[in-house]
Order: C-alpha cells, then sequence, then structure tokens
C-alpha cells in the first residue's frame, strides 16, 4: 500500500454505526508460561472501539471502524483482519509517518499482566482533519471511549470534534469511559472524561469508573449525579447492569456463566449487544438484556474479541429469535 493507504466504497449505503480508535497489535503466550519463558506467541489485535466493530458486524449491522495504522505487517494484519469480519475500513489510514501500537499479556499463576508499547504509535497522531465528516453525519450513532483522549492531545481535539460534528449532523453519540490509569492520572481522567458523559446520548460506564471519576463509594449519590445527565445511562455493576433513569433504577442481571476463561473484551461486548438493541429498537431494558448476553458469551473464549457471537449463535442463547429480530 501507498505511504496513505485507503479502500474505498465497501458500504455504498454507508454504516449505521462509526466508531474510531486506536487497535494495537497483541502478542499473548502460546500454552500457561509467561512471556519471559513461552517459546511461541499468538499473533492476535485488540482494541476497544473495532471490538466493538466486529462485535456488530457478526449481529448482521452495517459498522464502520477508522483509525491510522503503522505501514508495517502488524498494521497491515489488523487492517485486513477488521475488514475481514465485515467492518467498513474505507476511512482508515495505514502510514509511514509511525509504527502500529503493540500490546502483550500473559497470565501467570491466576494474575494477568499488560504491557503497552503505544508511545508515538500511529494511533496517536489522530488530528481533528483525519475526520470525514460526511461519514460521521450519515451514521446513527458514533461510538467514543475515553481511551482515544488519554493517547495525546491531538486525539483529544479529534474525539471531541467527532462529538461535534455527530450532534451537528443529529447522529447519537454512545460514550464508554474505558478508563486507563496506565494512560493519565484520575485527575486529568476526571477533567477529560465527565464533559464527555454530559454530550452523550448513550453513557457506558462501569460501576468502578464511577466511583473514581465521582469520588464517592455511595451507589446513591452516584445515581444522583448519572440523573442530571441528558443521556440514557446504563451502568455495568459486578452482577448486574443499572438503567439510571430521571426517577428510578432498574437492575437487569447478568447471565450465569460456568466457564469464564477471559474476561478482556466483555465490556465491549456489552456494548455491542446494547448497541444492537438500540438499532433495532428494542426497549432499553431489552437492549441491556442482550448487551449482558453478549458479555456472558464472550468470556468464554480467550482473546479480546474472538469469542463474539454470530446472530445466530444468539438466537439459539436466548432461545427467542424475537429478540434480535429487526
Amino acid at each position: 500500500m501507498n505511504k496513505e493507504a485507503t479502500e474505498s466504497g465497501l458500504n455504498r449505503e454507508g454504516p449505521e454505526v462509526v466508531t474510531f480508535g486506536e487497535t494495537m497489535a497483541l502478542f499473548m503466550p502460546t500454552g500457561p508460561k509467561g512471556i519471559e519463558y513461552s517459546p511461541l506467541l499468538d499473533k492476535l489485535f485488540g482494541g476497544a472501539e473495532s471490538n466493538v466493530a466486529i462485535g456488530l458486524a457478526r449481529l448482521g449491522h452495517k459498522v464502520g471502524w477508522f483509525g491510522r495504522l503503522g505501514s508495517d505487517p502488524l498494521g497491515r494484519m489488523i487492517y485486513k483482519r477488521i475488514r475481514g469480519e465485515g467492518v467498513d475500513v474505507s476511512r482508515s489510514v495505514l502510514t509511514n509517518d509511525a509504527a502500529t501500537g503493540l500490546m502483550l499479556r500473559e497470565t501467570v499463576s491466576g494474575k494477568s499482566s499488560v504491557y503497552y508499547y503505544r508511545r508515538n504509535s500511529a494511533a496517536s497522531g489522530m488530528k481533528p482533519e483525519h475526520l470525514d465528516e460526511s461519514y460521521i453525519a450519515q451514521a446513527r450513532i458514533l461510538h467514543v471511549t475515553g481511551i482515544t483522549p488519554a493517547l495525546s492531545e491531538s486525539c483529544r481535539e479529534t474525539l471531541l470534534e467527532a462529538i461535534r460534528l455527530a450532534r451537528k449532523h443529529g447522529t447519537k453519540v454512545c460514550f464508554d469511559p474505558n478508563l486507563r490509569l496506565k494512560l493519565w492520572s484520575a485527575d486529568q481522567a476526571k477533567e477529560a472524561l465527565l464533559p464527555l458523559a454530559e454530550q452523550a446520548d448513550y453513557f457506558l460506564p462501569g460501576l468502578d469508573e464511577l466511583k473514581l471519576l465521582y469520588g464517592t463509594q455511595d451507589f446513591s449519590e452516584i445515581e444522583s449525579r448519572l440523573r442530571k445527565l441528558t443521556g440514557t445511562c446504563i451502568v455495568k455493576g459486578d452482577r448486574e447492569t443499572h438503567i439510571v433513569g430521571k426517577d428510578r433504577t432498574i437492575s437487569v442481571p447478568f447471565f450465569q456463566v460456568d466457564n469464564v476463561v477471559d474476561t478482556v473484551g466483555a465490556g465491549d461486548a456489552f456494548c455491542a449487544g446494547f448497541l444492537s438493541g438500540v438499532l433495532r429498537e428494542l426497549p432499553v431494558e431489552e437492549a441491556v438484556r442482550l448487551g449482558n448476553l453478549l458479555g456472558s458469551l464472550v468470556i468464554q473464549f480467550e482473546g479480546d474479541w474472538e469469542g463474539l457471537p454470530t446472530a445466530e449463535q444468539v438466537e439459539a442463547a436466548l432461545g427467542n429469535k424475537a429478540h434480535i429480530e429487526r
């Protein structure tokens, strides 16, 4: 591919959901040994936004993901694999200006550790001028996360501009804070993420994230803060998901899982399921239930997105096809 390689026109009608952000190559030991002693590593990839995009594509939705990847073997691998999952990558760029980010993950004695190599990566160089206004304008939903503004100041400006464009054209905004304290301090995160929550049509935080962002362990106080937001607030708890409305909170229990293999990617799977429900115009409780189901399915597989189910697998798991039909 050329220095600024792109691909055109995978979806003439355009995607229902557009998302963008950092996707990195991922290497994990093959077998039970840690990275230091494992002779073999599996070559994978992961990124919160691309995970959601793949989840939605597998459920039959038109979805687009864009970002900046290095024009290197890892970047080309990621580009092709996301495209191969049926996601429109027509606005993504492979550049020679910077390398693709990398993460290593291992589980030793039951403890998972992640090592990141992302400083000055291609993804961290995203700028507002890289956005395609018409691409965002035609989508029903723009999905973003709090990882992007933590990467660099230009990434933060890009996210803010994308939200501005979405609101300008009536595109709904879904925001998952995806708090990463390895990227910035709690104070920096609060300053950047809380204003984004106020602009979101769908705010999808985890309860632990809210405890840190709001500086309290008191759920009633958290509820009070959330009720002041204008969007739909969905809080992922420990055993259930809470729908915090203006005058009441509805809790939807998780699905029981006996064989938990890898919890990474559960939040992204939930988001894909929830947004699928929104796109299908299901009642919010049913959309949350669908999100809970995807979360329960993906944690039974190793990897960030590999266990995301197809629409047929979701139908089989629910035992009721009507739940996810358009």
